[in-house]
């Protein structure tokens, strides 16, 4: 192996990438926190349960309205100054929301809007920033770091609104969502601001279609998303259904969460073979494979072990499809690209939630599964087929992992 493969994430530890991961941490815990904390504050209120669910939808609606419509916006200019002004109408929304817990049910409905909404591109434009802080040989590396990152937030998120919903005040969890977003605000302009590589001419903002080619990845993704929406959302009923305690739920899930860290932290490890592509069907394949088996492998043992695998190849199928994505389009569509790809997995888990629903009312839960991967494997191929036959645009020359191995170091952009 190359000098480069050896370095493992040493390379990525410089002072620039340890701001990026704080401005990450700060911008994503308020979205992993907010469905949750939604419910919380609303539990004691006239509308209860009823309207914390409706708030956490709505919030979930305005992530997926924001993310295409404000991710456009960031390849125009100045993406420093649009993501902070989003994350600091975001905080504002998530602030005002306990102190008008109290208020008629459309107030809160337009703030949880809002909170969701503004703050929507950050992910993507944020994941753009840091594709631009690297060096192409270090791009794989990166993403597989951000998503071991967010992983990461994702398990810890829920003990952390329960236990402040409960021990401290039903609203403090927003709050510290408030304070996390308004800080993210400010730490963004320490960043780099991200400088296209293209030629002038190519690097004006994205079209419609331009971002549209890239729909067989967001559609894989979307599938893969909503594959593991149902197993998350059927858990609770396939656990009563083997007469297993429903408070198995949470760590279940909370380790699904922590394994996909480990499985994007180890992707970064090494050089796998094949294109990004290949790799992407292969992870899907395998997660498919162990997500059915949560409704074979008998007793709780048998279906930990299932889902805490499938976590494992759940994050390779992420980072991959973000690998695939970058080499399809054009590096001035990268943050809008990945701002679309956010809306439709938001868009898929929330129709997942529903067709769950319906599929718990005439079938068993692990029919409910089964039906979700069989879905998830039609539309995998679907979408495999249209990738492979269109030819990607890059506007620079990319390189996958599996090329890195062979390559010259290159300097960082910045």
């Amino acid at each position: 192996m190359s000098s480069v493969t050896k370095s493992g994430y040493r390379d990525l530890m410089t002072r620039a990438f340890l701001l990026w991961a704080v401005v990450s941490l700060a911008s994503k815990a308020p979205v992993a926190m907010a469905p949750l904390a939604l419910v919380f504050l609303s539990r004691e209120s006239p509308g209860g349960y009823t309207l914390g669910a409706t708030l956490a939808s709505v919030y979930v609606l305005g992530e997926v309205v924001g993310a295409p419509l404000l991710g456009t916006r960031l390849a125009r200019g100045r993406m420093r100054g649009q993501l902070s002004a989003g994350l600091m109408v975001g905080a504002l929304a998530f602030g005002a929301l306990p102190l008008a817990h109290s208020a008629p049910a459309p107030v809160l409905t337009v703030l949880a809007f809002l909170a969701g909404a503004a703050p929507a591109a950050c992910p993507g434009g944020i994941r753009s920033v840091l594709t631009r802080m690297v060096a192409d040989d270090m791009v794989p590396r990166a993403l597989s770091a951000e998503a071991t990152l967010t992983q990461i937030i994702w398990a810890a998120a829920p003990g952390m609104v329960v236990f402040l919903a409960l021990q401290v005040d039903p609203g403090a969890p927003l709050l510290l969502g408030a304070l996390l977003a308004a800080t993210a605000s400010f730490l963004v302009f320490r960043l780099p601001e991200p400088q296209s590589q293209e030629p002038a001419e190519r690097a004006a903002a994205p079209t419609a279609r331009t971002l549209l080619s890239g729909w067989p990845v967001y559609l894989t993704s979307a599938a893969a998303m909503a594959m593991l929406a149902t197993a998350e959302l059927v858990l609770p009923a396939l656990l009563e259904d083997r007469d297993l305690s429903v408070s198995w739920s949470g760590p279940l899930l909370a380790g699904f969460a922590l394994t996909s860290a480990a499985g994007a932290f180890c992707y970064g490890l090494r050089i796998w073979p094949g294109s990004v592509r290949t790799q992407s069907l292969v992870f899907l394949a395998v997660t498919a494979t162990f997500v059915s088996l949560t409704t074979l492998l008998p007793g709780l043992p048998g279906l930990a072990v299932a889902l805490l695998l499938a976590g494992v190849f759940q994050s390779g199928v992420m980072v991959t499809r973000n690998l695939s994505l970058r080499e399809r389009l054009p590096e001035s569509a990268h943050a809008a690209a990945y701002s679309m790809m956010y809306a439709v997995q938001g868009l898929g888990y929330s129709l997942t939630a529903s067709l769950t629903a319906v599929a718990l009312d005439l079938a068993t839960p692990s029919t409910a599964i089964l039906g979700g991967v069989a879905i998830t494997v039609v539309i995998t191929v679907v979408s495999a087929i249209a990738e492979r036959r269109s030819a990607p645009r890059p506007a620079v020359e990319q390189r996958s992992l599996a090329d890195s191995d062979h390559a010259p170091r290159a300097g960082n952009k910045h």
